[in-house]
């Protein structure tokens, strides 16, 4: 039972006996229902802002380099079946797509926007990051007009040159970030560190903790409820697999040494 429900019965007795306590269940059952519908209404709110800002900054950063490549619609168009869009989501990210492609698209007050509307959570953003990085990334190469837009980007959703270089390690020991098919090739030892964002020097008491601070952060279900798109739960259970794969790897080379 909620917990308003029983706060407005108590509440109720204390001010009318038996009538007063239905009477302050109701109005406890109505208060309770009214908050679930906020807090869900948020949270789609949220998804959807997620998913279109996500395809229009991706437009406007493939766009950086002077035009966008074959590859890299191709890896749009894998990403909207990877993501199970349905048509009217599938129209929905292309339009935003094309919107970052425009000449008068205002990245920063995009970037300022999923911020806001995200509540600057860092996890929800890093995945956000992620995508980014596997699209421009499609070509095989990264220009450097778009690794000056990258940057802009994760400055202007709160990241140090050291988490975007997380997140690039993560993206290189995992499988292919747009179409999935592609095997993992399997994560350097200083990766796995950049992975948990920590140096070599660290303890094992230290390595320990970054990894259950991160696989928290970053659980799948977690995200969900603060707004991560559910079709985009498999990009992050890939997430907390790479930092479990990067834990693995240095506990294994730690114990090796021993």
């Amino acid at each position: 039972m909620s917990i308003a429900i029983l706060i407005g019965a108590f509440i109720g007795y204390l001010a009318g006996k038996l009538p007063g306590l239905l009477i302050g269940a109701g109005i406890g059952w109505w208060i309770s229902r009214k908050l679930r519908q906020s807090v869900v209404g948020r949270v789609v709110g949220i998804q959807h802002q997620f998913l279109e800002s996500t395809f229009a900054v991706m437009g406007c950063i493939c766009k950086a380099d002077g035009h966008v490549t074959r590859d890299e619609i191709r890896t749009a168009e894998m990403l909207f079946d990877r993501l199970h869009l349905n048509g009217e989501m599938r129209e929905r990210a292309k339009a935003a797509f094309n919107r970052g492609k425009g000449s008068d698209f205002d990245l920063d007050a995009e970037v300022a926007t999923i911020r806001r509307v995200t509540g600057g959570q860092r996890a929800l953003l890093q995945v956000f990051l992620q995508v980014q990085l596997a699209a421009i990334a499609a070509d095989g190469q990264m220009h450097e007009a778009e690794h000056t837009m990258l940057l802009r980007v994760a400055r202007g959703l709160g990241f140090s040159e050291a988490e975007i270089q997380q997140i690039e390690a993560m993206l290189r020991g995992g499988p292919n970030q747009a179409g999935g098919s592609q095997a993992s090739s399997g994560q350097t030892l200083e990766d796995a560190y950049r992975v948990l964002g920590i140096s070599e020097e660290a303890s094992d008491a230290e390595v320990k903790r970054a990894y259950r601070k991160l696989m928290s952060e970053n659980h799948p279900d977690k995200l969900a409820g603060k707004g991560l798109p559910e079709s985009m739960r498999e990009m992050a259970k890939e997430r907390t697999a790479e930092i479990s794969n990067a834990y693995e790897l240095i506990r294994k080379q730690r114990e090796s040494r021993a």
